[in-house]
C-alpha cells in the first residue's frame, strides 16, 4: 500500500520518517550524484564552469542546467563498453533537437516511443537507419511515417500491430525490418509502475503463453516483413544485473525455439535499458563496462548451449546517459515551519516546508513514483545548524513534493537558490502546465558558457493553444516569467 502523497503526517502527528542524521557537510556534492563538472567555488555551486547565480540571472528559474560534457561523456562510456554492439539512446528520458544531434554526432542509435519523437529526431537530421520505434499502440500514421522514413527497426508489440504494419510494408515494396518484443516474466527490482516485463501488463508478447514464438513465426512468414531479431525490456532504475542476465537467458532460449520451428537464425538481440543511476549517495549503479561484460558472458554461454551463433547485441540506456548530468535550479519563496510533535526529551520536532518556484509541473516523479532526490543550498554555503526540511512546489496539491525529507541549513531564506540533482531523465519530458505554470528552459553548460537548447515557455505560447485567448495579448511581463533570456542556440 502506498503512503499518502503528503507523507506520514496525515491526520495525526508522526515522527519524521527517513531523513536520518544530518551529514557532516550540508553542502557536499557527492560525485556519484552530481554532474561531473559540479564544483563549489567560494561556496557557490558552479555547473559547466558557470556559477548558479549567473545561470539564474540570465535564464531565470526554475531552470534545467545540463552539463554537456557529462551527457556526452556518459554516452561515450556506453558506446565504448558495448563496442561491437548498438547503443540506442532511449529518447523518452529527454529529447530535443540538440540532444538528437549530439547522439547522432557521437555515433549512437536512438529509440523513439511515439511518432512525434520520431518526427523530432528526423527533423533534427538523425539518420533514419539508426532509429528504432517502440510503443504498445502505434497508429497507422506512426507506422507509415516509420516505413516512409526507412528507419532501422520497428519493435513490434502486438498481433494488432502486425496486422496494421503488413499492408503498409507491402505498399512500400521492401521488407520492413522488425524486432519482436518478448515479455519474459522477469520481475525487475524497481517500482511497480516502471517494471515492464512481468506478465500482467501492456507491453510485448508473452513468452510463457507462447505468443512470442507465434508472433516471430508469423513475421518470418510475412514477405513484407523481415524479422531482424528479438527485444526485451525488464524495467527502469535497476541496480542488480541479475534480472538482465535472466532475461538474456530466456530471450536466447526463444531464439532457439524460433530456429527449431522455422530454421531461421536471428542476428540481433536487444536487451533494452533500465540501468539505474545514483539519485542519493547510497545508490550503487553498475558501471556500463560491468553491464556489458556480464551480458556478453551470459549471451555467449546461452548461445553455445543451443549451438547458435552469438547475435549482435543492442541496449537502450536513457536515464543512465541523461539523468546524472542535469540539475534543476529553483528559487526559494515561502518557508513554513510545521510542528510534528515532541522529541525525545519533550523538545518539539519541526519540519520546515521550503517552497520553491516550480514543483510537480517540472518534476512529477516524486509524486508519481515515490522517487527520491537530494538537493543543496546552491548560491552559498552556511555554517548554520541543520534543519529538517521538505522541499515542495507551488501547486495546489499536498502531494506536490520534490524532496521528501532532507537536512538543509537552518538559515535558508527567500531568494536563495536550491539545486536538485539528477533531474535529467523524465523531468522535463513529463513536464506539464498544471496550474498554468510554464515549462522551464533547458540550458547546456560547458567550459564556462551556456547555450539555450530548449527555450522557456511563455504565457503567450499557452494562450496560442486556447481557442478563446489565441488572439488576446498575454500579460507582459507574465507572472513568474523572468527577464528575457538568450535565444535558442545562443551561447553566453
Amino acid at each position: 500500500m502506498r503512503a499518502h502523497p503528503a507523507g506520514p503526517l496525515h491526520g495525526a502527528f508522526a515522527p519524521p520518517p527517513s531523513a536520518g542524521t544530518p551529514p557532516a557537510d550540508l553542502g557536499a556534492l557527492d560525485e556519484r550524484v552530481w554532474p561531473r563538472s559540479a564544483r563549489r567555488v567560494d561556496g557557490e555551486l558552479h555547473l559547466g564552469g558557470t556559477p548558479v547565480t549567473e545561470l539564474a540571472r540570465v535564464h531565470g528559474t526554475p531552470l534545467f542546467v545540463l552539463d554537456e560534457d557529462d551527457f556526452r561523456g556518459r554516452a561515450a562510456d556506453f558506446a565504448t563498453a558495448f563496442t561491437g554492439a548498438d547503443v540506442h539512446y532511449a529518447s523518452k528520458a529527454f529529447l530535443c533537437g540538440q540532444v538528437a544531434r549530439w547522439i547522432a554526432e557521437d555515433g549512437l542509435h536512438l529509440d523513439a516511443c511515439s511518432g512525434n519523437e520520431l518526427a523530432l529526431a528526423l527533423a533534427a537530421g538523425f539518420p533514419a537507419e539508426r532509429i528504432a520505434l517502440h510503443g504498445n499502440n502505434k497508429s497507422p500514421v506512426e507506422l507509415q511515417l516509420a516505413v516512409d522514413a526507412g528507419i532501422g527497426r520497428i519493435v513490434v508489440d502486438s498481433f494488432d500491430e502486425i496486422d496494421r504494419l503488413v499492408p503498409i510494408a507491402e505498399a512500400s515494396g521492401r521488407a520492413v525490418p522488425v524486432l519482436i518484443r518478448a515479455t519474459v516474466g522477469i520481475e525487475a527490482h524497481t517500482h511497480e509502475f516502471i517494471a515492464t516485463a512481468h506478465e500482467d501488463q501492456k507491453f510485448g508478447f508473452s513468452l510463457a503463453t507462447g505468443d512470442a514464438l507465434t508472433a516471430a513465426v508469423r513475421v518470418i512468414r510475412e514477405p513484407a516483413l523481415h524479422l531482424a531479431g528479438l527485444h526485451s525490456h525488464i524495467g527502469s532504475q535497476i541496480f542488480d544485473t541479475a534480472g538482465f542476465e535472466a532475461a538474456a537467458h530466456r530471450v536466447v532460449g526463444l531464439m532457439g525455439q524460433v530456429h527449431q520451428a522455422t530454421g531461421e537464425v536471428l542476428g540481433e538481440l536487444n536487451l533494452g535499458g533500465g540501468f539505474g543511476i545514483a539519485y542519493l549517495p547510497d545508490d550503487d549503479p553498475v558501471p556500463p563496462d560491468d553491464v556489458a561484460r556480464r551480458l556478453r558472458t551470459v549471451v555467449a554461454a546461452e548461445c553455445a548451449a543451443l549451438d547458435l551463433p552469438v547475435p549482435r547485441l543492442a541496449v537502450e540506456p536513457g536515464r543512465a546517459i541523461a539523468g546524472p548530468g542535469t540539475v534543476t535550479l529553483y528559487e526559494i519563496g515561502t518557508i513554513k515551519p510545521v510542528r510534528l510533535g515532541s522529541g525525545g526529551q519533550g523538545a518539539p520536532q519541526v519540519r520546515n516546508y521550503v517552497s520553491v518556484d516550480g514543483g510537480m509541473s517540472d518534476n512529477i516523479r516524486t509524486a508519481l513514483y515515490d522517487a527520491s532526490y537530494t538537493c543543496v543550498l546552491a548560491n552559498r554555503t552556511s555554517d548554520a545548524p541543520p534543519a529538517l526540511c521538505r522541499v515542495v512546489g507551488k501547486h495546489c496539491e499536498s502531494g506536490d513534493v520534490l524532496v521528501r525529507d532532507l537536512w538543509l541549513p537552518s538559515d535558508v531564506r527567500a531568494g536563495d537558490l536550491l539545486a536538485v540533482a539528477a533531474t535529467g531523465a523524465y523531468c522535463w519530458s513529463m513536464a506539464s502546465n498544471y496550474n498554468y505554470l510554464l515549462k522551464p528552459a533547458v540550458v547546456a553548460a560547458r567550459d564556462g558558457g551556456t547555450t539555450v537548447i530548449v527555450r522557456r515557455q511563455t504565457l503567450a505560447d499557452v494562450f496560442a493553444l486556447d481557442a478563446v485567448l489565441a488572439d488576446v495579448p498575454a500579460p507582459s511581463p507574465a507572472i513568474d516569467q523572468p527577464a528575457p533570456e538568450l535565444p535558442v542556440g545562443a551561447r553566453s
